[in-house]
């Protein structure tokens, strides 16, 4: 009787799950999100929309002639480099997101348990979340390009496609969102909650800076200390040259990273994140 119904019992396979398998797994789960839809339409206004106004208030110097446009700061190139300051924002908040919204559900728990080993799972994640924001921000600053070319005929034209700062800015708007896209990701795998993760993130990201900045002021220690923040140190991909070298040479103002050098110190501290993000994540319980 046992050996019948042994024989009747058909066998399932059993493969083992792997990182290829586990990326399709978190690529269905990302898009079958609306957030995700919202924030990636969201990083592209908002990249839009700050550019739009540089241009204007570009477009508006020049035509009021006090001024020349470079004078002020407000050259093409200079235009496009705005174009990153709320995306990063909304791309940071992306990040904590794609891993809060699943222990905010419960379905943390299905994904740990289908891969036991669980570090394929914030690999995945990164990967997507990396290569999302790489893509809209490449997008974004192309967009925000041809939307204000026409609004600069009058204002020293739009930024030299021939330029290698410029060809830096197109490509480092992409990487820089990449990464604060991961420093979210590794941030809200550390607290697990949303509105924690995003105030944390935004804490570092956006506050932090803008307090040493006003706390400086006659701190040479705090001088030294500002350029290696995150943000300080990673955006220089994207803002540095013109204006910004310019006011870096200021007095009072904290000698700025070289572009590489501080896209480096920003992966940094992304790496340690992350890092501390796969140990809690192997130690923790779901």
């Amino acid at each position: 009787m046992s050996a019948a119904t042994s024989a009747a019992t058909p066998t399932v396979p059993v493969r083992p799950v792997g990182l290829g398998r586990v990326l399709r797994s978190e690529w269905v789960k990302l898009w079958s999100l609306r957030s995700t839809y919202w924030t990636i339409a969201l990083t592209l206004l908002a990249m839009l929309m700050l550019a739009v106004l540089m241009a204007f208030a570009a477009g508006a110097v020049a035509s009021d002639g006090s001024f020349a446009p470079e004078e002020v700061g407000l050259d093409g190139l200079t235009v496009l480099g705005t174009a990153y300051g709320m995306a990063q924002l909304v791309i940071a908040v992306l990040g904590v997101l794609v891993v809060t919204g699943e222990y905010s559900t419960g379905m943390i728990r299905s994904s740990l348990t289908a891969v036991p080993t669980r570090l394929p799972v914030l690999a995945a994640k990164a990967v997507l979340v990396a290569l999302v924001s790489f893509v809209v921000g490449v997008v974004g600053i192309a967009l925000a390009y041809v939307l204000t070319m026409p609004m600069l005929a009058d204002a020293g034209g739009a930024a030299d496609l021939g330029d290698p700062d410029t060809l830096r800015m197109f490509w480092g708007t992409g990487l820089y969102l990449a990464a604060v896209g991961l420093f979210g990701l590794a941030i809200g795998t550390l607290v697990r909650h949303s509105a924690g993760a995003i105030a944390v993130v935004v804490g570092i990201l956006l506050i932090l800076p803008t307090v040493l900045q006003l706390a400086m002021n006659g701190l040479d220690w705090l001088r030294d200390i500002y350029p290696y923040l995150p943000t300080a140190a990673g955006d220089r991909i994207i803002t540095a040259g013109g204006s910004t070298e310019a006011m870096s040479g200021m007095p009072g103002m904290p000698e700025l990273l070289d572009p590489w050098v501080g896209y480096g110190v920003f992966l940094g501290y992304v790496a340690v994140a992350l890092l501390a993000a796969a140990v809690l994540l192997r130690r923790r319980d779901a």
